[in-house]
């Protein structure tokens, strides 16, 4: 688990509602094991209470929630429940009658909601990764606001069975992590189809990445509510997906706004006091403004509203199908800029508004979407970006977003840990690729490993050569490199080398760019397999100095530390 460098500045136990003194793990075997995780507090675990964030809601559930038997039964190991805005109502993470949970990089600034909590753990290194829901953003805003990641899954990919609904029709559980390889790792064990979830779909997610040329779409007209900096972030990332081949296409948001404002501003808000009618019939007193005023509103409706309003969703959805044809992903900014606690609390309704301004449209049309952290602002506060595909589309927004985020050369939420390699993103058939082993800068953690991750390539292993190479140290190489040459059979050592799996159509802008006397052979491995890897032209070893009894670049720069 990741270490916290840096606590929350406010109350760092304002992100937790429920932290017993023992967690609870089942097995020490599976895909999870050994990862800490956390739920947001209208998530089912069983002998834990269910607070939704209202404490005289308070129940006791005798069965988990689908979702945490499944992380539970990989191994991974439940540590507690987190804070949210209310009964899930809110983008800001104020709404809460436990407090309000600070911005991991700034306590003044709002975490973003409503999965305040879990955000706030994950980004400070408390947990691995933590699950949330998101209705209208509640799994994206606290994500982009605090340098994380945050997958919304398409709705019915993950049962919402033991999830205190806040619109169950267009509910989703959502996953926070600092990298999106976790994110996609934690998606597969929690994905499936349950009876038991009157939502559930058996969707078959697109098992081919996007292509090497993918066309991402632009909003049209973008609000970014005068804060210029969240603005030149957004033009850095745009340049960020142009580098790694997309194409910017330009879209018209008109029918998604519209969309958007369904959710609140007509009979469709009647869900959310559904949801909850019978307490909130009888307990209206003990729900905070202005949640109590919005779910209220949903009992000034009829049912004739309720079916114009679907019929208006419909026809804009109708609308923005158009977009699809065009472009393989819609990019926006996650969050349009930050506010503080104070600002929020003074102007709690239009302010959270704002917060959802790219992120209400995209359940009720039936989108996936995975927020991406982008860069840190001048001001030190996280700007980020989300991914927007079709339904079903998980897997594709998931190799994207991973090569994206490596891009951007980013530290781990409010951590000093850097992103780890790659992972293989589970269910994600593999572009045409290519093995190459590296012997010196190129692994990982060394200068130029970038140059691999940058363009998608995922560590596969770690190997040795057979015992036929010798290894030198090139003098006048920046940054300092190794030259690999092979001699006669057995007239060397094994030397150390990553194995890295690169996608075939960025491997030839790779060879381009390795200067002599480097250059890329086929290299013989301990096991006798051959793959494609660093070689040395011999002219260049005659003044180097062979460094081959080190056993590899990394302990030969090690001893020069000594």
């Amino acid at each position: 688990m990741l270490t916290t460098t840096q606590q929350l500045k406010g109350d760092p136990a304002a992100a937790w509602i429920v932290r017993p003194d023992r967690p609870i793990q089942t097995t020490t075997d599976g895909r999870l094991a050994g990862l800490r995780f956390a739920v947001k507090d209208n998530i089912n675990v069983a002998g834990w209470p269910t607070t939704a964030g209202c404490p005289s809601y308070s129940n006791m559930p005798a069965a988990h929630a689908t979702v945490v038997g499944k992380l539970l039964d990989a191994g991974a190991k439940l540590v507690g429940k987190t804070n949210l805005d209310q009964f899930a109502c809110g983008l800001n993470g104020t709404r809460s009658p436990f407090g309000p949970v600070p911005n991991a990089f700034e306590a003044r600034y709002v975490s973003g909601g409503s999965s305040s909590g879990s955000a706030a753990a994950v980004a400070t290194g408390e947990v691995d990764f933590a699950l949330g829901t998101d209705t209208a953003g509640s799994g994206r805003v606290p994500a982009g606001l605090n340098n994380i990641v945050g997958l919304k899954p398409s709705r019915g990919l993950l049962s919402a069975n033991g999830v205190v609904p806040a619109a169950q029709s267009v509910d989703c559980v959502s996953i926070f992590a600092t990298t999106v390889g976790l994110a996609a790792r934690v998606l597969a064990v929690a994905a499936g189809y349950d009876p038991e979830d009157p939502y559930s779909r058996k969707l078959d997610l697109a098992a081919q990445p996007l292509p090497s040329r993918f066309r991402f779409g632009v909003p049209s007209k973008l609000e970014f509510f005068d804060d210029d900096l969240a603005k030149a972030e957004f033009e850095v990332a745009i340049a960020r997906l142009k580098s790694l081949g997309g194409t910017p296409v330009e879209v018209d948001y008109t029918p998604l706004a519209d969309a958007a404002k369904l959710l609140y501003e007509s009979a469709l808000v009647a869900e959310r006091y559904a949801a909850i009618r019978p307490f909130f019939d009888g307990n209206s007193d003990d729900i905070v403004e202005p949640v109590r005023t919005i779910i209220g509103a949903g009992r000034n409706y009829s049912a004739a509203d309720c079916f114009d309003a679907q019929t208006r969703l419909r026809a804009f959805g109708q609308k923005a199908a158009g977009m699809w044809d065009q472009i393989d992903v819609l990019v926006v900014p996650t969050a349009p800029t930050h506010y503080t606690i104070a600002e929020m609390q003074a102007d709690p309704v239009k302010l959270n508004r704002n917060l959802g301004e790219y992120t209400n449209f995209v359940n009720l049309l039936d989108y996936a979407a995975l927020a991406v952290p982008s860069s840190i602002r001048e001001d030190g506060l996280p700007f980020g970006i989300t991914l927007i595909g079709q339904c079903a589309s998980d897997l594709q927004l998931a190799d994207l977003g991973q090569r994206y985020h490596h891009a951007t050369g980013l530290l781990q939420g409010a951590t000093a840990h850097a992103l780890p390699p790659p992972e293989a993103i589970a269910g994600l058939a593999p572009a045409a690729s290519v093995q190459v082993a590296v012997v010196g800068a190129h692994l990982s953690g060394m200068p130029l490993n970038r140059q691999l991750t940058d363009r998608g390539a995922t560590l596969i292993r770690e190997s040795r050569t057979a015992p036929d190479y010798r290894l030198f140290a090139l003098p006048g190489t920046v940054p300092p490199k190794p030259g690999l040459l092979r001699g006669p059979q057995g007239s060397g050592t094994s030397i150390v080398v990553e194995v890295w799996s690169m996608p075939l159509q960025h491997y030839g802008s790779f060879v381009a760019e390795i200067p002599g006397p480097l250059g890329i052979g086929t290299l013989t491995l301990q096991d006798g397999s051959k793959v494609q890897g660093f070689t040395c032209e011999a002219l260049a070893t005659e003044d180097a100095l062979d460094v081959s009894h080190h056993g590899g670049w990394r302990a030969y720069q090690a001893s020069l530390r000594a």
